[in-house]
């Protein structure tokens, strides 16, 4: 009898669960916004490149252009979230995503552009 019962209880729970409605308009907005951001936060990581090799080739120390570029950096929420409004719907793990895109595409730009700088021709 108790073998009854149990298969019972399991075919109830089966069959009561349904997934839940999938919202697409919401999703395509908010991927939309996370592309418009990716596309802001390689802006930023560009400027903040060439803004640090322009100081490294008029012969500031390192830590100037280092420090100028980690301001950048860290100001990237605050400018995305004044160009998009949107970005309320980001989550931690978004901003930390756009975050680390500016901060390493901003090593690689400047890296980049000082060693052609430094290059003989």
């Amino acid at each position: 009898m108790a073998k009854k019962v149990r298969r019972k209880l399991e075919e109830e729970e089966a069959a009561a669960f349904e997934f839940p409605v999938f919202d697409e308009v919401a999703f395509m907005r908010k991927e939309f916004d996370l592309g418009m951001g990716l596309a802001l936060a390689g802006m930023l990581a560009l400027v903040a490149g060439f803004a640090s090799w322009a100081l490294t080739v008029s012969g500031v120390p390192w830590w100037g252009p280092f420090l100028l570029g980690l301001l950048i950096v860290a100001l990237t929420p605050v400018v995305i979230g004044r160009i998009r409004p949107s970005t309320h719907i980001y989550t931690k793990g978004d901003w930390a995503g756009l975050i680390a895109l500016v901060f390493f595409a901003w090593l690689a730009v400047w890296f980049v552009l000082v060693n052609v700088a430094a290059a003989p021709i």
